[in-house]
């Protein structure tokens, strides 16, 4: 028992490692050459797991030789355009001023609905309104519409507005976060000052309060203290 608990523990943190080299990207959003590492990562470690007659060095050493190769073809595909488009392929326009390229369509197995689909979830419908839809090499698809099309920002209405902040979190389920709140620039004062604002006797009492560079503070007690959230 022990020794299947420490070639799992081995294997899982070499599993884990392979994934941070990828950087921060979701399963669908992983580029072909990531895909098959991952999968043949996930193979390599599953066998050693499950037979114990086999060495953990058979595991290991193609894990590390995969993830090798994985930071090598990382840095040639930030070197060389050439090689990047090998191993990631390129964009392809499937929809150029409204009109359906199908030869692309046809290149990328690119069905109609799958189109459809995408351009739903974008908010979509008129094929007329969009100037371009870009299939990634991901495999996202890109929506730019025409300009006319495109719902008016407020520089272009000529409307003030105020600048939203990045809000800090200063207590989470009852937890002060002491070095949020001076990376805040506020004190113990202050935040007392706004828990008996709102009858709050502790920071024990809250669910979340966080604020944000404007000041603007949320706060939320927890559900057994009741359910007050308000928003200043």
């Amino acid at each position: 028992m022990v020794i299947a608990l420490t070639r799992t523990i081995i294997l899982y943190i070499l599993i884990i490692a392979g994934v941070r080299l990828m950087g921060k990207r979701q399963v669908g959003e992983l580029e072909p050459s990531e895909l098959v590492v991952s999968l043949l990562i996930a193979d390599l470690a599953a066998v050693p797991m499950q037979d114990f007659g086999i060495p953990l060095l058979t595991g290991i050493i193609p894990i590390f030789a995969l993830l090798s190769m994985t930071m090598i073809f990382s840095v040639l595909t930030m070197k060389n355009t050439r090689f990047r488009i090998l191993m990631c392929g390129k964009p392809s326009i499937v929809v150029r001023d409204g009109t359906l390229d199908q030869r692309e369509m046809q290149r990328n197995r690119y069905t109609v609905d799958e189109l459809f689909e995408e351009l739903r979830m974008k908010g979509c419908t008129d094929l007329t309104q969009i100037k371009y839809a870009i299939l990634e090499t991901n495999g996202q698809l890109s929506v730019l519409p025409y300009a006319a099309c495109q719902p008016p920002t407020t520089a272009q209405l000529e409307i003030k507005t105020q600048e939203g902040g990045l809000p800090v979190i200063l207590i989470s389920d009852g937890r002060l976060m002491e070095e949020n709140l001076h990376v805040s620039g506020h004190d113990r004062n202050w935040l007392d000052k706004q828990l008996r604002k709102r009858n709050c006797p502790s920071p024990a009492d809250v669910f979340l309060m966080t604020v944000d560079e404007t000041g603007k503070v949320y706060f939320s007690l927890r559900q057994e203290h009741g359910n007050k959230e308000d928003s200043l």
